[in-house]
């Protein structure tokens, strides 16, 4: 393949995916007035669980506690950032909320809600090791926005290993 076909491939594939970014972001909204839609919580439920699997409490009733406490954080993370960071954040969570978008930019077949850790491990584990720098940079976001919004909270501080802020 000559080098001006694949500029142009590339070029066009680009094109597609901020049309269908664009699209599924006015259907439906990774965020709503700077709060986590229901799209963007079902990505962030699925991307914690994945992240923080081996942190996560093992009894299903006390995980879904900690995975509801974790997109309240994560809500909290999202309405201090500024309104051009919640656009992009709402935009990534639009595409991957959408079927072709998760396909393309997770590599993920199942929805979110549906996919077993262990597929999103995959998909995710895809998207940090890509050559495309867009899928590492979704990486990255999802999983510092999780990991970040998760160790944020007291409660998850033993697990670490952290005794809390020194007593003065």
């Amino acid at each position: 393949m000559q080098r001006r076909t694949l500029l142009k491939l590339g070029a066009a594939s680009a094109a597609v995916l901020v049309l269908a970014g664009g699209a599924a972001a006015l259907l439906q909204p990774g965020l709503d007035l700077g709060r986590l839609s229901s799209a963007g919580r079902e990505v962030f439920s699925a991307v914690g669980r994945a992240v923080l699997d081996k942190t996560l409490p093992d009894e299903e009733g006390t995980r879904q506690i900690a995975l509801r406490g974790l997109l309240d954080r994560i809500d909290t993370l999202v309405m201090g950032l500024p309104p051009p960071a919640q656009a992009e954040l709402s935009q990534l969570l639009s595409l991957l909320a959408s079927a072709p978008g998760r396909r393309a930019l997770a590599g993920l077949g199942q929805p979110w809600a549906e996919a077993s850790v262990d597929q999103i491990q995959q998909a995710l584990q895809g998207m940090r090791l890509s050559s495309l720098a867009l899928r590492q940079q979704a990486y990255a976001a999802l999983h510092d926005i999780s990991a970040g919004a998760y160790f944020s909270d007291p409660a998850s501080w033993p697990l670490l290993g952290y005794p809390g802020p020194m007593k003065i």
